[in-house]
Formats: structure tokens, sequence, C-alpha cells
């Protein structure tokens, strides 16, 4: 087994693969944002993603199968390994690696929504999501249905409160904002939380 990794290493099969994989990535997220833009289909998208993934296979394949030789592309048996030039293959491999991580962290960095952060992420407790529901808004003309209001009220927050890693206000706590003239900007800073909540 340990001839097998040393004979994977020796072809650059690893980093065909990881070269591949990264490649991959781009062309899906550039593929994602070029579609979108030209509106094309939703199967188009997703027909290229799935020629991404069926091609990694065959990368690897042929990086075990051939070798680039100065004298061009040779199944890998028929290359004499005191000819072979896969070491320096392999540091070119390298330089490409590192290329395409650089163009990665740039798309991301590019791409990445620096300015538009959840209100009040910070404050929300060990990083997770957050939510605040106001009291809603009683639009009936009648006074007596204000316990129904106040009833779907504390249901709602009852169901938040069963999704996993989703911190939910208390009724008590939001009391104080019935009727208030705090903004929602200003409610989810007073509250620490990410998102707020409103209806009637």
């Amino acid at each position: 087994m340990a001839s097998f990794f040393t004979e994977l290493r020796r072809r650059n099969v690893f980093k065909v693969s990881v070269a591949y994989i990264i490649t991959g990535w781009i062309l899906v997220e550039a593929a994602d944002v070029l579609l979108d833009g030209f509106e094309a289909p939703g199967w188009v998208f997703k027909a290229f993603a799935a020629l991404i993934f069926l091609g990694f296979p065959v990368a690897v394949i042929f990086a075990w199968a051939f070798e680039l030789t100065p004298g061009g592309l040779k199944r890998e048996k028929d290359v004499d390994r005191s000819q072979s030039i896969t070491p320096r293959t392999g540091r070119k491999l390298d330089f490409i690696i590192i290329g395409l991580l650089v163009v990665a962290l740039g798309y991301f960095v590019v791409t990445h929504d620096w300015d538009t952060q959840e209100i009040g992420r910070s404050a929300t407790a060990n990083g997770r999501q957050s939510i605040a529901v106001l009291p809603f808004t009683n639009r009936s003309a009648l006074d007596e249905d204000v316990f129904f209001v106040d009833g779907v009220h504390d249901d709602l927050l009852t169901l938040l409160s069963k999704l996993g890693g989703l911190k939910v206000i208390s009724r008590t706590s939001m009391e104080k904002f019935r009727g208030g003239d705090l903004s929602i900007p200003e409610v989810a800073e007073s509250l620490g939380v990410a998102t707020v909540l409103e209806g009637a």
C-alpha cells in the first residue's frame, strides 16, 4: 500500500487532483455568476456542474496513465524512469496550484459582501443566528382581538425557539418595544440580534 501511494505521488496524481478541484470550483463559481447574468435556464448550470464533477475521475486516471515528457504526452509505461521528468512537472504543478489558490482567494475577496454585515452579529451569543419578533399590531376594530394577536405572537415565538441554533428574544423582553418609536436597526442594536420581525 505504501508503494502505491508513493507511486501516486511520483506520478503527481495528488497534485493534479488538487489543481482540478480548485479549477473546478473557480469554473463553477464563475458559471453561476455568468449564467445568472445571461438568465440561462437552471438546468444549464446543473449540467455544467455535473460535467465538472464527472471530469474529476477522468483527470485522475489521465494523470495516472500518462506522463508529460519533452517529446509530448506519452503513456506512463512507455516512459523510461531514468528519463522521467515528473519531478519538474510536479514543481510546475506546485506553481499552478499556488496561482489557482491566489485566483480563488481573489475571487472570494471580490465577491464577498464585506459591507453588508448582519446587524448585531457581534452581539449574538456564540455567533448564532438570532431574531426578535416585535409585538404584533392589532388592526382589528375590536379591542378583544388583542388577545388573538398576542396569542399568534406567542405561538410564533414558540415555533421559532424550537429551531436549533437560533437565538429567540423572549416575549417579555419585547413588550417594552410595543408601540415604540425606535427604528428596526435601533431595536436590533439594542437587543443584539441579527434579524427583527414585525407584523400586524
